[in-house]
């Protein structure tokens, strides 16, 4: 209450207080009661006019008026009688950055909450690592990312409501997917069984795939590979690493590159890998400078000549495997280490390390995917537009003119997958996918 409204109310006040005391005193009594009462409304104007807030005026203030605690509820409750309402606010959601759904391995803790953090921060554990594009685990260490991997579960899990296991295809690339729509058409209609990890060079900046694209956001942190290095395992292992925090229900996991083709329809596909009582990766010894001419005396005797193998690189392995191979810390160290210049990491880790360990028998000693090295050279053969045909892609099928095994029996259905196919080859498989290989 400013000065001028304590004036205006001490002036309604007093002439009620004098009013009521003329009314039951005699006049001599009036007349002392007059001089008093003028002498106290002297000091109370003169100290008003010095501050209201001095110690004098709330003496004064009491005598006189309600105390000061009562005239302020007064004035609350009055000021609450004149002010409108509130208007009612529509409950709002979380922020956009709480709304947005981040997966985390389930190995990992939770993100601590803010409240948490500030009544106990010095317990409370460190967040987890960032998500990437698509949800991926972002973390630039690959050894720390083999350990999280590595503590995910080795057995298959099933979501609620799902019927069967699914298969991951790990894409290695240098770039782009010329052949993605293909791809995409082989995926079509089978959502939930499968999942799609890609790892490309980190300065690629193409487009994104459309949302309805397999390929959409499944492109994982990468890192960059040269041929015939080292880095060529570590990103096979960072596939790895991914598809196995990514999906416990990932059962096989099929490396692939960007001049594969699938050569038959999925549900064959997946039938074949899911029901397979092995796993199929080469793994052979092979005399020779391409073979135990590789070897370095200086792997051992953590790796020894007899223990050396050789095989194609694009592998097909269980999840048991798998979560080995992310979490060796015995032997690819030794490959990183030694497997040098014209050693060529990825045909020699994996086929000697299921030499190691797995007991003999435990994979198919070959390869899911057909490649032609009868032209000679350190590549495959490379095949143009003109070169797919009807009859060659029924040849592909029938295993290329050879049998193998499977689950004990003889089969012609030895090849799943076909490379290495140019860009410009992609309208003549679109145009006899439907026809040759079932999807389309």
């Amino acid at each position: 209450m400013n000065l001028k409204q304590q004036q205006q109310k001490q002036q309604e006040v007093l002439p009620m207080v004098a009013a009521g005391m003329a009314a039951a005193c005699p006049v001599r009594t009036k007349l002392l009661l007059c001089s008093a009462l003028g002498l106290a409304l002297g000091v109370l104007a003169t100290m008003s006019l010095i501050g209201s807030s001095s110690s004098y005026t709330t003496t004064l203030h009491g005598l006189f008026l309600p105390p000061a605690d009562a005239a302020a509820a007064m004035n609350a409750v009055q000021d609450r009688q004149q002010q409108p309402p509130p208007a009612v606010q529509e409950e709002q959601g979380p922020p956009p950055a709480e709304q947005a759904m981040i997966r985390w391995p389930q190995s990992s803790p939770p993100p601590v909450s803010t409240a948490a953090s500030i009544i106990g921060s010095a317990a409370a554990p460190p967040p987890p690592p960032s998500a990437g594009v698509g949800g991926f685990i972002d973390v630039d260490d690959d050894e720390a990312l083999m350990a999280m991997a590595a503590a995910a579960p080795r057995e298959v899990v099933l979501p609620p409501g799902a019927s069967s296991p699914k298969l991951a295809f790990l894409f290695l690339t240098r770039w782009d997917l010329p052949m993605a729509p293909l791809w995409d058409k082989f995926f079509a209609g089978h959502l939930g069984r499968y999942t799609v990890y890609v790892h490309t060079d980190p300065a690629f900046n193409g487009s994104e795939p459309p949302p309805a694209s397999a390929f959409h956001r499944r492109r994982i942190p990468s890192k960059e590979v040269i041929w015939g290095h080292i880095s060529m395992v570590e990103a096979e292992r960072r596939l790895l690493a991914h598809a196995l925090l990514d999906d416990h229900a990932n059962a096989r996991f099929v490396l692939l590159s960007e001049s594969h083709v699938p050569l038959f329809d999925f549900p064959t596909v997946h039938s074949y890998l899911i029901n397979s009582n092995q796993l199929f990766l080469e793994s052979y010894d092979q005399p020779g400078g391409t073979g135990r001419g590789r070897y370095s005396r200086r792997m051992s005797p953590v790796i020894t000549m007899a223990q050396w193998r050789k095989g194609s690189q694009w592998f097909d392995l269980d999840r048991a495997l798998a979560a080995d191979v992310v979490s060796d810390g015995v032997y690819f160290p030794v490959f990183r280490r030694h497997c040098k210049r014209s050693c060529y990491a990825d045909e020699h880790y994996l086929p000697t390390f299921l030499n190691i360990r797995r007991p003999p028998g435990a994979a198919d000693n070959r390869t899911l995917t057909w490649v032609d090295w009868s032209r000679g050279g350190p590549h495959p053969a490379r095949f143009t537009r003109l070169e797919v045909t009807v009859d060659f892609l029924r040849w592909l099928r029938s295993g290329a003119g050879s049998t193998c095994m499977y689950n004990g029996r003889n089969t012609h259905v030895c090849f799943l997958f076909a490379r290495k196919f140019l860009p410009n080859s992609l309208t003549r498989f679109l145009r006899f996918a439907p026809k040759v290989m079932g999807f389309g």
